[in-house]
Formats: C-alpha cells, sequence, structure tokens
C-alpha cells in the first residue's frame, strides 16, 4: 500500500528527523513533494542483526557514554537518519487485514473506584507506556501521558485515568521518565501532576522538569541506584535508544530504563529500546525481578525500526535475559508509531511464545485501566 498524501508523520518519524537538524515545516514538505515516488519494502536479514547485536562488547555497557556534549549508546552507535527516514516514508507499506486494523485493547472503566477500594500493592495500566504502580502505599507513574496527543500522533484508545484523578489519589507520587521523546514526556501531563511529585530522570532532564513546575528532581545516570525511602531504591539502567524535542537537539539529554527495588519486589520498567545484550547485564547484576514492564511496539518495518524498537520474539529474548518471573507488554494499544496496527501486540507475542516454547502463563496482556494486584507470595518460575 502507497503512502498517502497529505499523511501525519508520527512522532517517532519527527525524533528521526531531527537528526540532522531539518525544520520540521521543510520535513513536512519535502514528504508530501515526494510520495509519487513509491519504493519497494526494504528486506531485512534478521541473522546478521542479531549476529551484530551478539557481537557487541559488555564492557561497552559501562563504558563512558557522552561526547561532545552528546550522549550516545558505546556498544552499538545509531546508524539510521533522514535519508533512511525518507526511503519509509516513500516505501510501499504492508496490507493487514481490517480486522488487525480495528483491533484496539480493552478498556475497563472506573479504575479510580477501584484504586481506593483495593489494598496493597498492584500495577494498573494507564495507556502506552503508562502505568501506574502501587508499593508501601506510594505511587509511581511511568512516562505519564493522559493528554490526546503526543505531538502530533491522536490517541486511538482513552486513558484508563484522567490526570485529575490520579492527582486526586491519597499518598506520595513518584514518577519515572524514560527518555525525552513525546509519547514518554508530555509537557502538559507533567505541568499538571502535584507541585510536590518527585521525579526520577536521565541526565539532562532536570532543567525541563524544573521549567514545568517541578523541583523535586533526582538526574540519574546509567547503573546508577538510589535510595527513595522506606527501604526502596530506584536504579537507573542502560536502554538502547536516543533522544530529542523540538527544543532541544539531538541525543543531548539521555535516555534510560529503571529498576524498582523494594524488601518484598523488583519491577523493571524497560522505557523504550531496541533489544541490545544490556538485558542480560541487568539481569545478572539483578536478580530475581518480578515484572519486566517492556516495550513492543514500532517495529515495523524492521529494516527501519531495529535498532531502537523491539518486535515481539526480541521482547521474549529481553524478558528471558532479564531472567523476570512475568512480561507485561507496553506502548502497544494507544498510539500509531510504526507501521504494525496497535493491537497487533498480543497477537504477536503469543505466535513468538509458541516458537519459543514461552509458558503464556508468564505473559500478562493487560487492558487499559485494568488493575492487577501483586501477590506477596509469587509463584518461582525457571529461566
Amino acid at each position: 500500500m502507497a503512502v498517502k498524501p497529505y499523511q501525519i508523520i508520527p512522532s517517532e518519524s519527527i525524533k528521526i528527523l531531527h537528526r540532522k537538524n531539518i525544520p520540521v515545516a521543510v520535513i513536512l514538505l519535502l514528504v508530501l513533494l515526494l510520495t509519487s515516488c513509491i519504493l519497494p519494502i526494504m528486506p531485512f536479514d534478521e541473522e546478521k542483526w542479531r549476529a551484530q547485536v551478539e557481537s557487541a562488547d559488555p564492557a561497552l555497557l559501562h563504558a563512558p557514554h557522552r561526547e561532545d556534549g552528546r550522549y550516545f549508546n558505546p556498544w552499538m552507535p545509531m546508524q539510521k537518519g533522514f535519508s533512511d527516514f525518507l526511503r519509509w516514508q516513500l516505501s510501499e507499506k504492508t496490507l493487514y487485514e481490517p480486522g488487525e486494523e480495528k483491533d484496539v485493547p480493552a478498556v475497563i472503566s472506573d479504575l479510580s473506584d477501584r484504586i481506593r477500594s483495593t489494598s496493597g500493592d498492584f500495577i494498573a495500566w494507564i495507556g502506552h507506556s503508562t502505568f501506574l504502580i502501587r508499593m508501601g502505599g506510594e505511587y509511581w507513574i511511568t512516562d505519564p501521558i493522559f493528554s490526546e496527543r503526543a505531538l502530533l500522533p491522536k490517541r486511538k484508545t482513552p486513558p484508563g485515568l484522567s490526570v485529575d484523578e490520579f492527582v486526586a489519589l491519597p499518598g506520595k507520587k513518584n514518577v519515572l521518565i524514560s527518555h525525552s521523546h513525546y509519547d514518554h514526556l508530555d509537557s502538559d501531563s507533567i505541568r499538571r501532576l502535584p507541585a510536590d511529585t518527585r521525579v526520577y530522570v536521565p541526565l539532562g532532564l532536570k532543567t525541563l522538569m524544573n521549567d514545568l513546575g517541578k523541583q523535586d528532581v533526582v538526574e540519574m545516570d546509567w547503573w546508577q541506584a538510589i535510595s527513595c525511602g522506606n527501604n526502596c531504591q530506584v536504579v537507573c539502567l542502560p536502554a538502547q535508544h536516543w533522544s530529542r524535542r523540538i527544543i532541544q537537539n539531538t541525543d543531548t539529554t539521555l535516555w534510560a530504563s529503571f529498576l524498582l527495588v523494594t524488601p518484598g519486589r523488583k519491577i523493571y520498567y524497560g522505557g523504550d529500546s531496541g533489544y541490545f545484550i544490556g538485558y542480560r547485564e541487568i539481569g545478572r547484576r539483578y536478580t530475581g525481578i518480578d515484572y519486566a514492564l517492556l516495550p513492543v511496539t514500532a517495529y515495523e518495518p524492521r529494516w527501519f525500526m531495529h535498532y531502537a524498537h523491539m518486535d515481539a520474539r526480541e521482547a521474549l529474548d529481553a524478558f528471558r535475559d532479564l531472567g523476570a518471573r512475568y512480561f507485561i507488554p507496553t506502548q502497544w494499544g494507544t498510539f500509531r508509531l510504526g507501521d504494525e496496527p496497535i493491537g497487533q501486540a498480543p497477537s504477536a507475542l503469543s505466535k513468538a511464545a509458541q516458537s519459543t516454547n514461552t509458558d503464556p502463563a508468564r505473559i500478562i496482556v493487560m487492558g487499559i485501566g485494568q488493575l492487577l494486584p501483586m501477590k506477596s507470595q509469587e509463584p518461582k518460575f525457571k529461566k
């Protein structure tokens, strides 16, 4: 299927385009002028890509990762640029069945009421990468976006909780921000959070958080661990991604994943990342992860997306590398950022699980607004 004239470019695409510091208006004009030049779908060699991943030196996971004011992934620098983006936009698109295009996750109402009537710890999916976690009476929310759009892409499903409902919940509120892209760092959502909200961000994002009215900001580097009180610890960990905003140059702020550690539980939030050897190192250093929240979205076309995003099989590989008990897929079902339909992740994971002999009971596909109680005694699984 050819690119349609005047189609809106997803925010993930805008991120890539800015790597060459090309104004958005110029980018849009170029795409509109060139949409008549339809190119064939680029092939992608999965075996070659995996070999490249496996050849990375694990020592580089701990190497310096900032040079000349820009951050980078020292184990494997990113190579895609503006010309690659243009080829994607001008290439044929994979055709999907009407049912696949219309498929969206279930949306469960009245989450606020259910939270107030629930005791104990839980994980709730608000939508996209936004998860609400309650542990020890405190709330943690990951990459909160309650807005209708992520810069340009419009929500296909509503958030399971409004920002006002979240603000009204009693208890201390903490935020984890994985990186600066608009579907993960939404200015309006951050601005509307309580002034005393504590925000944990990768290096370089503290100033922006201050500008958005948040003063209790903890800026962290990879492999840094910080006590957050009540025997809780936040660990900032690597991810294979990059950063950019309209008012921010490419890679001038860091990207990260996070691990929440309490005496009885460990929760890993993967942010946004391609598959890389870092998952093995994280699993080796931090054993006993209970829940791994990992992204499965924007993976098509593979030739363009493979570096910064995981497909279903890679997400399951990351899950096994981490040695976690349960896998919760994130970042699907809300915004269309890649070529694949927004509701494809569950079926893709089911197929990948069958081909890799992964126990389906360990994959928890949540509905938007679903509340998942975390039991005090979790069953043990082998890796």
